[in-house]
């Protein structure tokens, strides 16, 4: 797991856990900031019980420890991992712009082949602007691929949209390995890591969530809010150049 294990030796994590929240959408954790990740209940519930080892007193692991939870084989505690990760990253947010992945994929993709790890709602508006539009999906919809076709469809594809949780699932070495050197790659969503290393291991564009607003983002994510229904967030792109 080469970038997973860059971004853990990345952190400064000399602070403390002051919460942890797992919600049945969202996972948040607080040290330095506030950090959020996917909780994946899908794929969650086809794993073994117990998912989660010391639940009650998570808190009183220092800040790495938490944020090695992303290497766990369970999603829920590679979950809280992630969302550690992501609460420890000092961002300089004066490289970003506030905009949505949907608008950076139609951009890019108008015309060209476009790839889409993950099923998200704004599908339908890509659709209506890329020559072909493959969606690949753990847990397809109609029209949508399994897995087991990425190393098909991944080399053709011009510009390639990965959700964060590849991160989480372990699967974006992989799945960065099928994309082809000239294409535009995208990471999406709630997981993902607003880190340089991410622009030194393929990726092109960060599109993700920054928190403003942690007392309501914690109420949310308590409250089982999903990713349209979350408040106290801004949508934040990160580019490479």
């Amino acid at each position: 797991m080469p970038l997973l294990e860059d971004l853990i030796r990345s952190l400064d994590a000399d602070c403390p856990v002051r919460d942890i929240r797992q919600g049945v959408f969202h996972t948040a954790v607080v040290t330095r900031h506030c950090g959020l990740a996917a909780t994946l209940p899908r794929d969650a519930l086809r794993q073994p019980h117990p998912q989660v080892a010391s639940p009650g007193g998570l808190h009183e692991r220092c800040a790495r420890e938490l944020a090695a939870m992303a290497f766990s084989k369970s999603i829920l505690e590679a979950a809280m991992g992630m969302a550690a990760i992501n609460s420890l990253l000092d961002v300089d947010e004066t490289a970003m712009v506030e905009r949505n992945a949907a608008e950076l994929i139609m951009e890019k993709g108008a015309g060209k082949n476009v790839a889409v790890i993950g099923h998200f709602p704004f599908l339908p508006k890509v659709r209506e602007k890329a020559a072909n539009l493959w969606v690949l999906e753990n847990n397809p919809h109609e029209g949508d691929f399994g897995p087991e076709r990425a190393g098909e469809l991944l080399p053709q594809a011009d510009v390639v949209a990965i959700t964060g949780t590849s991160i989480t699932n372990h699967t974006f070495d992989e799945v960065i390995g099928l994309c082809s050197p000239t294409a535009y790659v995208i990471m999406l969503g709630d997981s993902v890591p607003f880190s340089p290393l991410l622009f030194d291991h393929g990726v092109d564009a960060l599109c993700g969530s920054r928190v403003v607003d942690e007392e309501l983002v914690l109420r949310c994510v308590s409250q089982g809010a999903n990713f349209r229904q979350i408040k106290g967030v801004a949508r934040m792109t990160w580019c490479k150049d």
